[in-house]
């Protein structure tokens, strides 16, 4: 259409397009799809949700340096935009960028949390954050593991070295130096167990967990008589069972619920300190 076409045609215009967009992508007809997006775009370049119906053409093809651009435009427009970022945070993932990818989905999922917080979207952002997450960990964890290791061996070795020398000088208190020589091996290995201790997998403690489903709580909600929940998880509860505590069995709705922050808190120091408890396997 020339550039004489009113703003409000060109509007319809566009809407027309997204729509046909989204019908091919049902289809399956990612081309034509891209086109269609593309050409909403061309008519209205300030509208997010083009640019973001487009990235997740891109995404179905793995095209993730498009994805990338296309969301950058969009948080550009609309920095509250959570498709946008959750997008954006997994091609900078695909590129192996991480930090700047946690972040993206990090901030996805607040601003998703804050919309709807029983959407699909939400429980499909914080499956990828804990992968992402875990991965970090992982990846972490074998470099600390490979420096302590070698780090040990190093200490060993140098009370080894140590040993060698006080049993040329300290002749005639051998037994005295191999006994002196023994408790500081074990001091040193027992010191580095320890070190070691915070990358080996454990259980969550019970007071970090929903009481329904005994997973880590993500977003906790605590009820008036107590007792913290996740909040999909209780919201889901109330659609498909009733209005009422699952544990206290006490009448209880949604206006009711209050974010726990505190546990919330806990719950967030602990996963930074064991990487390990974002592995949802």
């Amino acid at each position: 259409m020339g550039p004489g076409v009113p703003l409000s045609g060109a509007a319809k215009q566009a809407e027309i397009l997204r729509k046909d967009g989204n019908h091919y992508f049902q289809k399956g007809r990612i081309g034509a799809a891209i086109e269609a997006y593309t050409e909403a775009i061309t008519l209205c370049p300030n509208v997010p949700v083009y640019l973001t119906n487009r990235a997740l053409c891109h995404r179905k093809r793995n095209d993730w340096k498009k994805v990338e651009e296309d969301c950058r435009r969009a948080i550009q427009l609309d920095s509250s935009s959570v498709k946008a970022h959750y997008m954006l945070g997994l091609a900078l993932l695909q590129n192996k960028e991480y930090p700047e990818g946690i972040k993206h989905l990090e901030k996805a999922l607040d601003l998703g949390r804050g919309e709807n917080p029983k959407s699909y979207i939400v429980e499909e952002i914080w499956q990828e954050l804990a992968k992402a997450k875990y991965r970090e960990w992982e990846q972490a964890s074998t470099e600390r593991s490979w420096e302590l290791q070698t780090l040990k061996e190093a200490c060993e070795a140098a009370l080894e070295q140590k040993y060698f020398l006080d049993q040329s000088e300290l002749e005639g208190f051998v037994d005295e130096a191999e006994i002196a020589h023994r408790k500081q091996l074990k001091s040193l290995r027992s010191v580095f167990e320890k070190v070691a201790e915070a990358d080996s997998p454990s259980e969550v403690p019970d007071y970090l967990c929903c009481k329904i489903t005994l997973d880590i709580l993500r977003d906790p909600v605590i009820t008036p008589s107590g007792v913290t929940y996740e909040r999909a998880v209780i919201l889901d509860h109330f659609n498909k069972v009733g209005n009422f505590d699952p544990i206290t069995r006490e009448l209880l709705d949604e206006s009711q619920l209050i974010p726990n922050l505190a546990i919330k808190e806990a719950v967030q120091s602990f996963l930074d300190k064991h990487g390990w408890a974002y592995n949802t396997e």
